[in-house]
């Protein structure tokens, strides 16, 4: 465990983090979508998530102590960044990319974002990737301009047709 911001702590997690990592993935989406059903997500961790794929957990240390002091049960990830691999279509590389970042509302607009991206962006750079890619909605305004803040590009776009 490290501190990642004052008052906050990261913790790597693993395989056996997999109901927690499907509960944060619902909880991103629905914050967007909140009338869908998102339980189909745990087909996506079922898939990606090994030890090829780290996993990390972000929790507020102030909470954690006071959890301790109490001890009634673990203190519980306020934030989470698990990454992956991608191939990148051009050069054939293959390199970082963000599977989900996600902080809690109650933990937003601290700089726990900020920094869990420079996080996955050490990570990548220590592993010898030369790139880091990210998949965001346009109409995530939020993390669009945490996105654009820290330097981040559009290289293509996602298009996507309905078909009836």
């Amino acid at each position: 465990m490290a501190e990642l911001l004052p008052d906050y702590t990261v913790r790597s997690g693993s395989t056996l983090d997999r109901a927690l990592l499907i509960k944060f993935m619902q909880r991103t989406y629905q914050d967007m979508f909140p009338r869908q059903d998102f339980s189909h997500l745990s087909q996506t961790v079922e898939q990606y998530l090994s030890s090829d794929t780290p996993l990390w957990w972000v929790e507020h240390s102030v909470e954690k102590k006071q959890i301790e002091i109490k001890d009634i049960f673990p203190s519980r990830p306020i934030g989470c960044l698990w990454m992956g691999n991608a191939i990148n279509q051009i050069t054939g590389l293959r390199h970082a990319h963000i599977f989900l970042l996600y902080v809690v509302p109650e933990h937003r607009r601290k700089g726990i974002g900020t920094a869990l991206m420079q996080y996955a962006e050490n990570w990548a750079k220590n592993r010898g990737d030369i790139q880091i890619a990210l998949q965001v909605f346009q109409s995530n305004t939020p993390a669009l301009n945490l996105y654009n803040q820290l330097g981040y590009q559009a290289q293509s776009l996602w298009m996507v047709k309905p078909l009836q």
